[in-house]
């Protein structure tokens, strides 16, 4: 399947549409079998203890699917999460970027369904895998 949104596409959407994490998640790498986005660590991640907090890990999981799908169908701002699942595997590395490796696992009409593993830069062990289902919404 051709790619409806480069690399640079969405990261432009994403600083547009959501400038609350502009500058925090950056698409990496993209072609046909998936999506690297890297979540740039700083202390507005962290939790007591010096780990990346859980809600940090599980928005990168979020950004990294829907941006992959979006990769495929063009700028529909409207797809939304309907089920997620996250598995929190071991602690991320200190000082480190999070790195989520996606793919899509299925792509339908109104439905997708998406998994990530993210992981500390320069490691290969993953610290968290996440699934989670989108609705598109219908073409008018």
């Amino acid at each position: 399947m051709a790619l409806a949104m480069g690399r640079e596409a969405l990261n432009e959407f994403l600083d547009r549409a959501f400038p609350q994490i502009a500058g925090q998640v950056r698409v990496e790498s993209l072609d046909e079998a998936g999506l690297t986005a890297r979540l740039k660590v700083d202390d507005r991640h962290l939790r007591p203890g010096g780990t990346v907090s859980g809600p940090s890990m599980f928005a990168l999981a979020d950004v990294a699917i829907y941006l992959a799908i979006l990769a495929r169908i063009g700028e529909v701002a409207l797809a939304v999460t309907t089920n997620a699942s996250i598995d929190f595997m071991r602690k991320p590395e200190a000082g480190r970027d999070l790195l989520a490796d996606c793919r899509i696992l299925k792509l339908g009409r109104m439905l997708a369904v998406g998994e990530v593993l993210i992981r500390s830069d320069g490691t290969g062990e993953p610290v968290a895998r996440c699934s989670m289902t989108y609705a598109i919404p219908p073409k008018r």
